[in-house]
């Protein structure tokens, strides 16, 4: 075989692009100025491409002054089978099955094994701290071969704005699925060991601007077969004598002082109706003259025995978290997406309860506005491609939420998507005033209707049920942590924005905010119009960012 001198390239780009091992990307230097504030993590990419004979193992280096703040992960290539729905828009970068950059991993011993023609890509993360003083600091990454000679570096500069990121005040959930880390982990239930990769999870969930967590009081009646069940995941313990039931909390309270330490401050109790109508209750069990029973699930109406158990559950649960001192930060669910065909079940299951949560926050992902003009919905989370009703009515309290089905149009994160789709969000749940933001999946590691456990290194798509991407958000790592994917990382860059634009309303109000992210469009930002560049995302963040500075100098 004829020897070919090897050639070695790397090319600057920012957190936004998705680099495709079979396809050269394009160095775009208006999106590769980078600013931050302190308490913010800023992010960009370094691509690697080499031609050769056979692949070389590189070693990465950081230099610059700001090294001890830069973590590099490399970008892994993961097999999606079901990248899209035929339903979509031409917003997307690909829609055909294959490898697609998604999974962050460090990389061993700092190396790096560049492969003959195939891309890849590093992804540099720089936490700033209050230590860093304001300034402009060059980060340079470069890839030293086996005869320790640099074959490749980049360069990046980044400004640290002497301001801090505030308080987030976006309530944000992505359901959190602790039987489903169980399964993987093959582990049982409640056990010393999947305490321990429960709270490992939740601290990355915490670290990353998820703020409230889906807490199963029960086995959340989710994502679940009529008739079928998923694992048992339930931390009330239940006791039945002669028609009562006596409840132990032991569990729950383990569970609120993990996600309390882990920075969590709300917490969403599983639903209590079972999914797409609310017609039956969700799978309890129950320890009845010594042996644990099924004693409600499929086989149970939502209204009749299953009512005069909750009329003794809610009341004692209630009580808990007032001991807790996390009542006014819980928020209950009776039952997930009802549809018009479902009003009068939604409405019965929820009279059956309304007694007993009167003055507690309830929420449901309902898109119906019949709903809400029936009463049945103080705070309604409603899919973004079906939000306009509720805008245009002004209602307050207004949650958002995508998941498969908003495919066309709107804000997601499936892996086919540009990640601008995914990072605009920030802005559009900024500008309409968002309460909270809610999506079903930040580790959902189950088929369609939990059919089956899938491993998501191997199975992207729930088992060709869903594009890649919407069901999960981080991987679970051979050490028993979670592996981060670009879209959260993306998605987490959304939430920091959403903190800067608070910050910059508090120097020159709402409406100056909005007009300058609006200012250099032709149309009105909405949850189906947006800006759909890097380009736009990147320099609106400096713009953002050099305007709190220009105040911050000010007062000074």
């Amino acid at each position: 075989m004829e020897q070919i001198k090897n050639s070695y390239q790397m090319i600057l780009l920012s957190s936004l692009t998705k680099v495709f091992t079979d396809e050269e990307p394009v160095f775009y230097p208006e999106c590769c100025r980078l600013s931050g504030l302190w308490g913010e993590t800023v992010s960009f990419q370094a691509a690697c491409s080499f031609s050769g004979n056979e692949k070389e193992t590189m070693e990465v280096t950081i230099d610059s002054p700001l090294k001890r703040y830069i973590n590099i992960r490399q970008v892994i290539s993961v097999p999606s089978s079901y990248p899209s729905h035929e339903r979509r828009d031409s917003n997307y970068l690909r829609h055909t099955p294959g490898l697609y950059p998604d999974l962050l991993r460090n990389p061993d011993q700092n190396q790096l094994v560049l492969i003959p023609g195939k891309w890849q890509s590093l992804w540099i993360e720089i936490t700033l701290t209050s230590e860093i003083p304001a300034g402009i600091y060059p980060v340079t990454i470069s890839i030293i071969n086996g005869e320790k000679q640099t074959a490749a570096s980049v360069t990046a500069r980044i400004e640290v704005i002497s301001a801090a990121l505030p308080r987030q005040e976006l309530i944000h959930t992505e359901w959190f699925h602790g039987d489903c880390l169980a399964d993987y982990y093959q582990v049982p239930v409640f056990s010393d060991e999947h305490w321990e990769i429960l709270e490992n999870f939740i601290a990355l969930y915490g670290k990353r601007g998820m703020n409230m967590i889906l807490t199963p009081i029960f086995t959340p009646p989710l994502d679940t077969a009529r008739g079928g069940e998923r694992t048992t995941i339930q931390l009330v313990g239940i006791t039945e004598a002669d028609d009562s039931y006596q409840f132990d909390f032991t569990r729950l309270r383990r569970w609120v002082t993990i996600c309390k330490a882990c920075g969590i401050k709300y917490f969403e109790m599983a639903h209590l109706f079972t999914q797409w109508g609310a017609g039956f209750a969700p799978k309890i069990l129950v320890t009845k003259n010594g042996k644990t029973v099924k004693r409600f699930g499929w086989h149970t109406p939502a209204l009749g025995e299953y009512t005069c158990f909750l009329n003794q559950f809610l009341p004692a649960l209630i009580e808990e978290l007032t001991l807790l001192d996390i009542l006014n930060d819980t928020w209950f669910h009776i039952s997930d997406e009802p549809r018009n065909a479902h009003l009068e079940s939604y409405a019965a299951a929820r009279e059956s309860v309304m007694r007993h949560l009167k003055g507690c926050n309830v929420i449901d992902a309902l898109s119906d506005y019949s709903f809400y003009e029936a009463g049945l919905a103080e705070r309604p989370v409603c899919a973004t491609d079906h939000i306009e009703p509720f805008l245009q009515h002004g209602v307050p309290h207004l949650w958002s939420y995508y998941c498969t089905a908003q495919c066309v149009d709107v804000a997601n994160r499936f892996m086919a998507m540009p990640s601008p789709r995914n990072r605009i969000y920030g802005i559009q749940v900024y500008k309409f005033g968002m309460e909270g933001i809610l999506h079903w999946g930040f580790n959902f590691y189950n088929s369609e209707y939990s059919m089956e456990h899938i491993n998501p290194y191997l199975v992207t798509d729930s088992g060709g049920s869903f594009p890649s991407g919407d069901a999960f958000l981080v991987y679970p790592g051979a050490d028993r942590h979670p592996e981060e994917s670009i879209r959260l990382m993306v998605l987490y860059e959304a939430i920091q924005d959403h903190r800067a634009l608070k910050l910059l309303e508090q120097y020159i109000g709402r409406e100056a905010v909005i007009t300058l992210l609006e200012e250099d469009l032709s149309e009105p930002i909405t949850f189906k119009t947006y800006p759909k560049s890097a380009a736009y995302l990147i320099l609106i963040r400096n713009k953002i960012n050099r305007a709190i500075k220009q105040h911050i100098e000010r007062k000074r």
